[in-house]
């Protein structure tokens, strides 16, 4: 049987982003069905005790660019640490992932080019028209899915993606769910890894 990851990540997230081709390597590899859903990260951190980086203690908000220079090299990417456009609103791009998905479409060709279009780019990913033009690179119909993406259904999808999240001790970007069993960041990809490999039981909390 083909496992299943649920994939919690949103697209203004620089982790989702530096772990991304790490995370595909690894569904290639293990031949995986990735469930996409974006969530509202701030909604998220609410709910969960959380902070947006702007409201964190300045030693966390410094460690925060370390950590990104660190991964930048682990992970062999070259981008920029701080983006013209972040931190932005991704609610409209998240939305627009969506679309593609109640739609039929495999939104992986878009991830793969608006990751990187927002941290090596510098494009403006709250702007329409850039999404439109991502997904136009990525051979989908671009200005049938943003009209799509503002639908009421779509946020209904994306509101309960955040309820989705906390019911499966989500509370973060990215966070990978495999069997019930949560990943959290891109820097456990290897220990996803491991659990596919191995075939294990999904460990729980309720120990």
């Amino acid at each position: 049987m083909q496992r299943q990851i649920d994939y919690y990540f949103s697209l203004s997230s620089p982790w989702a982003y530096i772990g991304h081709q790490a995370f595909r390597r690894v569904v290639s590899d293990y031949n995986c069905k990735v469930n996409c859903k974006p969530v509202m990260l701030g909604e998220l951190f609410s709910e969960t005790g959380g902070l947006p980086l702007v409201k964190r203690h300045p030693v966390r908000q410094r460690y925060r660019l370390l950590e990104m220079q660190r991964w930048r090299d682990k992970r062999g990417l070259s981008f920029h640490i701080k983006p013209a456009h972040v931190p932005f609103n991704p609610t409209l791009a998240d939305q627009f992932v969506i679309a593609m998905i109640v739609t039929g479409h495999d939104p992986e060709p878009f991830l793969s080019r608006a990751f990187p279009a927002v941290w090596e780019q510098e494009r403006n990913l709250t702007e329409a028209d850039t999404l439109i033009a991502l997904a136009d690179e990525a051979g989908l119909p671009g200005r049938a899915l943003i009209e799509r993406a503002g639908a009421d259904d779509i946020a209904e999808i994306y509101a309960k993606n955040r309820d989705d999240a906390v019911a499966a001790d989500v509370f973060g970007s990215p966070v990978y769910v495999l069997d019930g069993e949560a990943f959290w960041g891109q820097d456990r990809i290897e220990l996803l890894a491991d659990a596919l490999k191995s075939q294990r039981k999904p460990y729980h909390a309720n120990i």
